[in-house]
């Protein structure tokens, strides 16, 4: 049984906040084993003076689609004033000095999915800048990589073109790190001070790099509206990409980012080139079933898309970033009339084209284009791989380096 970091907070180390002024950087994900919410077992703890709340993507409680602005408010539950850190503008996804000046602590508590793209990690990194200058301690409930932390598959971003919000760091899709092992990667990519006056990670008791979410014992949380469960995380590290297309990733549904689709595809087209792809590239561990969606909203909403669902049969073995850019490049050579990248303005972008930012520069968008064979990007992945096992080694917190597929 694994004990996640806020439990040992409370349990073993509540000292730490006696006597200091707090505020809590969290979402829904943020519970006990008894399912009580961090915010009401902080606010109801005697020697706590809990004074603010921080929401990121989604709201503290959860309840904004993705890119949707949330305001500032108060806490129905506690009476606490709710700080936005993802507003209308970029601007406002970090700290306001004002909105730490009455503190002395933040603790940080929201669970990660092991994907670069997913917000919550740079919410984490700019409270990190923030709290830095403004000389309040960040202290970080860590809790599991929920897709184990031994596998790390992708390039690394190009900062000089493509950082966002969906890419601050040079981290490949899947990081194989946890929250705790971020923040500690976090400042020493910014040059901040690593000493716990500020920064303190409160490690899991209990978790190993390979443990997969469902051997922890802990209550799967929904961390964000389309993130219903643990299957949606391990296909999320490559799925994500469709949000740079005109494909649907799947919102709207109950399955989203397994399921895929557009009203001009044809499922079993589309298998079929699938299945032949993964024979031909050696792609383990999924399988493609042919299906037939209609979103509820975003993409597509109200109309019939064919498309495939991902089904992974080993997920010790399935490659999600390999497997996404398969399915892009079936996709393209199906459909060159239809496929589309997609143009809008993407998580406060608008000169760089979405793909581009979700894969850190515009290799995968060229190979796809390109009707390039997945092998030769591969290539360039491992190399990326190693170097970022490398840096992050210093900063590990539960045994040895995440390693390749």
């Amino acid at each position: 049984m694994v004990r996640a970091g806020l439990e040992c907070l409370l349990r073993d180390r509540i000292d730490i906040l006696r006597g200091r002024r707090a505020g809590i950087c969290c979402n829904p994900t943020a519970i006990l084993p008894d399912l009580r919410h961090g915010v009401d077992a902080l606010h109801a703890h005697r020697g706590v003076d809990l004074r603010r709340l921080f929401g990121p993507e989604h709201g503290v409680r959860g309840t904004a689609q993705d890119m949707v602005a949330v305001g500032e408010s108060v806490d129905p539950d506690t009476g606490l004033p709710v700080t936005s850190l993802y507003g209308s503008d970029e601007v406002s996804l970090k700290p306001r000095r004002e909105d730490l000046e009455d503190l002395d602590v933040l603790v940080f508590d929201i669970q990660d999915v092991g994907s670069r793209y997913y917000t919550y990690v740079y919410t984490l990194a700019y409270c990190l800048e923030a709290c830095n200058e403004a000389g309040v301690q960040v202290i970080v409930c860590d809790r599991p990589n929920p897709i184990r932390g031994d596998r790390v598959e992708g390039n690394l971003v190009d900062l000089d073109h493509c950082r966002s919000f969906v890419g601050r760091f040079a981290l490949p899709n899947r990081h194989g790190l946890t929250v705790g092992e971020l923040a500690r990667w976090f400042c020493a990519q910014m040059g901040m001070p690593g000493g716990e006056d500020a920064l303190l990670v409160i490690p899991c008791d209990g978790w190993r790099r390979d443990h997969w979410f469902d051997r922890t014992g802990l209550a799967w949380v929904m961390p964000s509206p389309n993130m219903p469960t643990l299957e949606t995380a391990i296909v999320y590290p490559g799925q994500c990409l469709l949000e740079g297309t005109n494909l649907s990733e799947g919102r709207g549904t109950t399955r989203p980012f397994e399921l895929c689709g557009a009203p001009w595809i044809r499922p079993r087209a589309l298998r079929r080139e699938m299945e032949r792809l993964a024979e031909r590239w050696a792609l383990p561990g999924v399988g493609f079933r042919e299906a037939a969606i209609q979103p509820t909203f975003q993409k597509f909403a109200g109309q019939v898309c064919g498309g495939l669902q991902l089904h992974v049969t080993d997920r010790d073995r399935f490659e999600p970033l390999a497997t996404t850019v398969a399915l892009l490049i079936a996709v393209r050579r199906l459909y060159p009339d239809e496929f589309r990248w997609r143009t809008e303005p993407y998580e406060f972008v608008s000169h760089r084209l979405a793909i581009d930012l979700l894969s850190g520069d515009a290799s995968i968008r060229e190979l796809v284009d390109a009707g390039g064979e997945l092998p030769e990007i591969q290539a360039v992945w491992r190399q990326a791989e190693r170097e970022f096992r490398e840096s992050a080694r210093s900063h590990l917190l539960y045994g040895g380096p995440p390693a390749s597929p």
